[in-house]
């Protein structure tokens, strides 16, 4: 049986015939124990397929990491998605794909479905939400600054950093400070070009401003039909934009989906710590909004759109990536975009602590959890430390504020 794998490097090791079941079966499994986040889930697949089987060297693993971790998209998934077109082409790629995100699938279509018709409502329960929302808040803080430390290396892309939060705090709709801090990156050489890119920036963000309706933050608009098409933009727009790791995600799904009075802000964060216990990519969180939102159609329609980008990146573009990565003035471009987005989200960050804090009974109670929260998961590391912190939020939170 002929078997189409991808070409290898001379010299490199290759993977062992594999059929496509075997293919498929394989990456299923490495999704039932993808706990612990991207860092956990690199790791196994870099100790199973080269430490161990050697599908690939460790030179090359590392540049392809190294070329995943400058596009969108979840880099544990998409790292799947390599390796099953070495070991079978593109079709083993979609497949090793899909294997890999289908147990995470599946878990947190339950859980929309549990969540929906058991927990919504629930006076018993809410104050035990309404503490995993807040150490959910101290998880995301932390991220915000691990983000910030591997992507603003120098003073320039702090102000863009800083520059994008502010705007996002102000409503300025999130593809200003992008291109913006990507462009102003880029031309940094040349002064009187990054001060007519500002100008041209303040001035698109103070007409939208004061002439169009703000899609996030208080004065969001509401009623807006649910449809699966906008559900699937909503993905896509975060699975094209996950620049710096999958919390990236956040601002821009919270933005077409709370921002348009879908969803509250509570169950929005109840999502991304249901994200954060089950074996998936963090970006599945998607999947639990889409569900919620607009049920099973909705949750497939959010969660196509949110993995299309890894997928399609990998499969169709994968032979140019390294090429245009290793493009200098590209590479500043994505560089500038990613500190955007560190202050976007940070301003998220900002937008979800007030939401939560006014829902908050007890104030003093509410900002120890937080202290308490953060500290874990500032000081402690492992896989296991995000599902301790979140199963501790719910017990201190149904003591606190039931």
């Amino acid at each position: 049986m002929t078997m189409e794998t991808a070409a290898m490097p001379s010299g490199e090791p290759g993977p062992p015939p594999i059929t496509l079941m075997a293919l498929f079966l394989k990456f299923l499994r490495f999704g039932v124990l993808a706990f612990g986040g991207p860092v956990a889930q690199i790791a196994m697949l870099r100790q199973a397929l080269v430490e161990e089987e050697r599908w690939i060297g460790k030179a090359r693993f590392n540049r392809l990491l190294a070329v995943l971790q400058v596009l969108p998209g979840p880099e544990a998934h998409e790292l799947c998605v390599h390796l099953g077109m070495i070991a079978r082409g593109r079709i083993g790629g979609l497949l090793a794909g899909l294997g890999f995100m289908l147990p995470g699938l599946a878990l947190t279509l339950l859980a929309g479905w549990l969540y929906v018709g058991f927990v919504v409502g629930d006076a018993h329960l809410a104050g035990a939400l309404l503490g995993v929302q807040v150490v959910v808040l101290a998880v995301i803080g932390r991220a915000v600054v691990r983000i910030g430390q591997h992507i603003v290396e120098n003073w320039l892309l702090g102000v863009i950093a800083l520059a994008s939060l502010a705007a996002t705090l102000v409503d300025v709709p999130f593809w200003i400070p992008l291109v913006t801090g990507g462009l102003a990156y880029a031309l940094s050489h040349r002064p009187a070009a990054t001060a007519l890119i500002l100008v041209v920036a303040l001035a698109l963000a103070a007409a939208i401003h004061l002439f169009a309706v703000p899609t996030v933050g208080p004065r969001a608009a509401t009623g807006a039909s649910v449809t699966s098409l906008a559900l699937f933009s909503a993905g896509l727009k975060g699975g094209m934009l996950t620049f710096g790791g999958a919390y990236t995600a956040i601002p821009y799904v919270r933005a077409d989906t709370v921002g348009r009075g879908w969803i509250g802000d509570a169950t929005f964060l109840d999502g991304i710590a249901l994200a954060g216990v089950l074996p998936a990519p963090l970006v599945i969180f998607a999947t639990f909004v889409g569900y919620v939102v607009g049920g099973l159609a909705g949750a497939l329609a959010i969660t196509a759109g949110m993995f299309l980008p890894a997928f399609a990146f990998s499969l169709i573009l994968f032979e140019r990536l390294e090429a245009i990565v290793e493009n200098p003035a590209l590479h500043r471009v994505l560089e500038g975009i990613a500190a955007a987005v560190v202050g976007i989200i940070a301003g998220t960050f900002l937008h979800l602590g007030y939401a939560t804090w006014v829902r908050v009974p007890a104030p003093a109670a509410g900002t120890a959890l937080f202290a308490v929260a953060l500290a874990a998961a500032w000081r402690i590391t492992g896989a296991w430390v995000t599902p301790a912190i979140l199963a501790a939020g719910a017990v201190a939170g149904w003591a606190l504020f039931s």
